[in-house]
């Protein structure tokens, strides 16, 4: 641990000497003695770690230059030492911001030095936790979490972007396994929340019975089980980050309760009458289209609209081109690089492969088979017999109804056309066909726009 520069504020010589004497056998402790207040006032700049303060100076109260210590130097711990063993002295000063209270008598020198210690324990601990912080806070750079430079990724990143600088609610949607998630921690770790909690919850993970009690805690004895008060996770994400996955699974009843939370900015919990203030930062996710549940009356209207916010739609990855191959190679590296094992190349028959298939499962997927194929490689390079697609999604099911292959063609130029807003020359590279076929099956009927 580095040296602890430790200012003792002591008038009186003898009782100056004792306490350096007994800090400076720790090696590591710089102690500095100061006689008065207006000493140590103007040698902050030499920023000490660990003020201790005699609580009767010459020039002034402790009292009065502890509250312009802690003004000045709010995280510095000061122990303030007194010849006074009066106990309304002692709970005023810790009120006031003192780190401890010790009076000064025969165990003075123990207790001091525990008190410095302990501090000294908590400042490692703090750093610590800090250190840990600014390693998750470049973890969730956008660049770092999310990878890809695809146009279509880049329409996220610039969304995100506008969503870290304000508190404005953030919707996600997108398909399973396209990474809702990190999208919302990248958010969040990008924001002035960043040093607040980010708490997650998967909706459809939680039986509906259960889910009042973990969004918003319940009292002891609210039901069978509740053997004591716990906080819910609107609570514990106070000034932080919560992030509702899978909203679209919360029943009707639950979204009503939602919906007045979110409204009053207040929550009982659950067999309780206390009224709890919430400041959180909301971020929703769902794989379904929300105004369909709603016009289907699955989701209330207005909670939908109180939740849309920020909306942000994450791509599927087939929709995101070479990304495909920059997060296969990602993958391998990381997996090698976990496993120790020498980096594995990608040969371009592999990488045409990849861009052939259409992920089903998204990055999910794409991971996996990343990983697989790394086993199964022989030597340093990933070839196309080390590739396995595990989709669950059957091929046998597009021969279910008996379909000619005419009508197959169809189908997919249809699809097509639909998801590139009806550009011709567009889906004619994408099919690799002449533009003509496609003008001609459209003028004779056979394919649809519109």
């Amino acid at each position: 641990m580095e040296t602890s520069k430790i200012f003792v504020v002591e008038d009186d010589d003898w009782y100056a000497k004792i306490l350096m004497y007994t800090l400076s056998l720790n090696p590591d402790y710089e102690v500095i003695r100061f006689k008065s207040a207006t000493e140590v006032l103007a040698s902050l700049h030499l920023k000490p770690s660990i003020i201790t303060l005699d609580y009767s100076l010459p020039d002034t109260k402790g009292a009065k230059l502890l509250k312009q210590l802690k003004e000045r130097l709010p995280d510095v711990p000061v122990v303030v030492v007194s010849g006074q063993e009066d106990i309304t002295t002692a709970v005023s000063l810790l009120k006031e911001g003192a780190y401890d209270y010790i009076v000064k008598d025969e165990n003075t020198k123990e207790n001091l030095w525990k008190v410095i210690h302990h501090i000294r324990d908590h400042i490692s601990l703090k750093k610590q936790i800090d250190d840990l912080r600014e390693e998750v806070e470049r973890k969730y750079t956008f660049d770092k979490i999310i990878k890809g430079n695809s146009p279509a990724i880049q329409r996220v990143f610039r969304l995100m972007e506008k969503a870290t600088s304000n508190n404005i609610t953030v919707s996600i949607t997108g398909e399973t396994g396209t990474g809702k998630e990190l999208v919302a921690k990248a958010i969040h770790y990008n924001s002035h929340q960043k040093k607040k909690s980010f708490v997650a919850v998967n909706v459809a993970a939680i039986p509906k019975e259960l889910i009042e009690s973990e969004l918003f805690g319940h009292e002891k004895g609210a039901f069978t089980g509740a053997v004591a008060r716990r906080i819910g996770k609107f609570e514990e994400a106070h000034k932080g980050t919560l992030f509702l996955d899978e909203i679209g699974e919360m029943d009707l009843n639950m979204q009503a309760k939602l919906l007045r939370v979110l409204q009053e900015r207040e929550l009982s919990r659950v067999g309780g009458n206390e009224l709890v203030k919430i400041d959180v930062r909301l971020i929703v996710a769902t794989h379904k289209n929300l105004l369909e549940e709603v016009q289907k009356n699955n989701f209330r209207e207005d909670l939908y609209y109180r939740l849309l916010g920020l909306p942000i739609v994450v791509p599927p990855l087939r929709e995101r081109g070479s990304d495909i191959i920059l997060l296969a190679k990602y993958f391998v590296e990381q997996f090698c690089k976990e496993n120790k094992m020498p980096l594995l190349k990608i040969s371009p028959e592999v990488n045409k492969k990849l861009l052939q298939y259409p992920f089903p499962g998204n990055i999910r997927e794409l991971k996996a088979m990343a990983e697989l194929a790394a086993v199964m490689a022989n030597d340093d390079t990933i070839y196309p017999e080390d590739i396995t697609f595990n989709t669950t999604r059957n091929a046998a099911d597009l021969l279910f109804n008996e379909t000619t292959l005419k009508e197959y063609n169809q189908m997919i130029l249809k699809h097509f056309l639909q998801k590139y807003d009806n550009n011709v020359l567009l889906v004619a590279q994408k099919l690799d066909i002449g533009k003509s076929t496609i003008y001609r099956m459209i003028k004779n009927g056979e394919v649809s726009v519109g």
